[in-house]
């Protein structure tokens, strides 16, 4: 798709990291910084290419309106977590246009929390290149997803921005919600104000 990205901060090799949530892309953003299992909703396993791909990086899969999913994938985090590759979870529950963070839910925070793993808040932030607002490139809403692809590809040409903040270990699952969810704010405040005037390695090198 020829998606330049940055990154700034330490890029995490194990424990939760915990991300705001603009498009199905951002999968593919982190995936090329780092290696991580992926936690989407139960949906995407079905998708063309995308479903594929999830299933064969050991992306888990939960029923948001299933508490039993909830259950069943904060299990298998806790035996992820145990590995030397980070967990990525979207905490909102769903994307958004960027012009606010959603409630993190704390659920799938619990493994993290019980075996005092490290959690690790992210923001990811994209720029078009016409300056044309971010929002033009967000899935969120009731907007279909191969619509949504199509525009994705045909745009001019974009760039993500990802940065981490510093790992920290949590007493309980709500605390680490609240806390992470302030700090992906803060995190994304911080990607906003600096602009995307540095320059932007190509995702297609690094991929």
């Amino acid at each position: 798709m020829g998606v330049r990205y940055s990154v700034a901060g330490t890029v995490p090799s194990r424990g939760l990291v915990v991300s705001n949530h603009l498009s199905h892309i951002d999968i593919l953003i982190y995936g090329a910084i780092t290696p991580a299992f992926f936690v989407s909703k139960a949906e995407v396993r079905r998708w063309p290419y995308f479903g594929r791909a999830a299933r064969t990086g050991g992306a888990l899969f939960i029923d948001r309106s299933s508490r039993w999913s909830a259950r069943i994938v904060a299990l298998q985090i806790a035996e992820r977590l145990m590995l030397p590759v980070p967990v990525l979870l979207f905490p909102e529950g769903t994307s958004t246009d960027g012009s606010q963070i959603l409630r993190f839910h704390s659920a799938l925070f619990e493994p993290a929390a019980q075996g005092a793993f490290p959690v690790t808040a992210a923001a990811i932030r994209y720029v078009l290149e016409d300056g044309m607002p971010e929002r033009e490139l967000c899935w969120y809403g009731d907007t279909l997803f191969l619509p949504h692809l199509i525009k994705l590809l045909g745009a001019r040409g974009f760039s993500a921005q990802v940065r981490f903040g510093q790992a920290r270990v949590y007493p309980d699952r709500r605390t680490a919600a609240i806390a992470t969810h302030d700090e992906v704010a803060d995190l994304r405040a911080i990607l906003i104000a600096a602009g995307a005037s540095e320059a932007i390695p190509s995702l297609s090198r690094a991929d």
